[in-house]
């Protein structure tokens, strides 16, 4: 199916201008809000000494005979927000209810921070790394908080990540390096030009055996760096999209 969309030339000044939000981002008639329910976590093994909140998001079709899907959402809060750009709760129980997506258990995961430092914020450390840790957090200490007060699916296809900016290149990470638990992924404006040793996909994806990932990737003209080479986010996404274009990954990149 093609859609045909007018041309519509961008205005000089886009400093004040947004994405409008479209139909699934606003409380519908007759759909049920779920349940979301706030937890702190100040006991991380993984980043000792860090305090965070994560939210689940329970939809009202959830039936504990049922096992759920499960979706893991970086910034959390920035996706949950009900007045915010995201507004993933809503989004989401409009999507279950219509029948797009099936009943999914979302969980929405603030970076940590270092409560009274001089600089608290460990978001970075934890997105940018090319490394396990990440994965091994979510899998140890976050996602079991989930798993012993609800049903979910274990089939690894039914578990989903995402996030943008850093929290882009590190649902991709997180996949990437446990595709036994995570096949999906959504990265928007990735930043793997910030990876602190490089981006190492465009390389390491065209010489290692198939992955197991469906990977949606979307990079827009309006977060772009071009006088930082190594901080161009739309050229490093279109370079993972294009040496991810093979049967393994289902790589895609998209612009505004």
């Amino acid at each position: 199916m093609v859609f045909e969309m007018p041309y519509q030339p961008l205005p000089i000044d886009q400093s004040d201008l947004r994405y409008i939000h479209g139909p699934d981002s606003a409380v519908q008639p007759g759909v049920p809000a779920g349940e979301t329910v706030a937890f702190d976590w100040n006991d991380s093994a993984i980043y000792p000494g860090t305090s965070r909140k994560f939210w689940v998001h329970v939809p009202a079709l959830y039936d504990a005979t049922e096992p759920a899907s499960l979706m893991v959402f970086q910034d959390g809060w920035w996706y949950l927000d009900p007045e915010g750009q995201v507004r993933g709760a809503t989004v989401l129980d409009n999507l279950i209810h219509h029948g797009d997506i099936p009943v999914t258990i979302s969980v929405f995961v603030d970076p940590g921070i270092f409560p009274n430092a001089e600089n608290p914020k460990n978001r970075n450390n934890e997105y940018d790394a090319f490394d396990g840790r990440y994965a091994t957090f979510l899998l140890s200490e976050i996602i079991p908080q989930v798993t012993e007060r609800y049903a979910i699916a274990q089939a690894p296809e039914r578990w989903g990540i995402c996030g943008g900016s850093s929290g882009g290149n590190c649902a991709f990470t997180t996949a990437w390096l446990r595709p036994d638990k995570f096949r999906r992924v959504i990265g928007y404006l990735s930043s793997f030009a910030q990876m602190p040793d490089g981006n190492p996909y465009p390389a390491l994806i065209s010489r290692v055996p198939r992955q197991p990932l469906r990977i949606f990737m979307q990079a827009g003209h309006r977060d772009l760096h071009w006088n930082e080479p190594r901080r161009n986010w739309l050229a490093e996404n279109l370079r993972v999209a294009i040496r991810s274009d093979r049967p393994s990954l289902g790589a895609c990149s998209g612009g505004d």
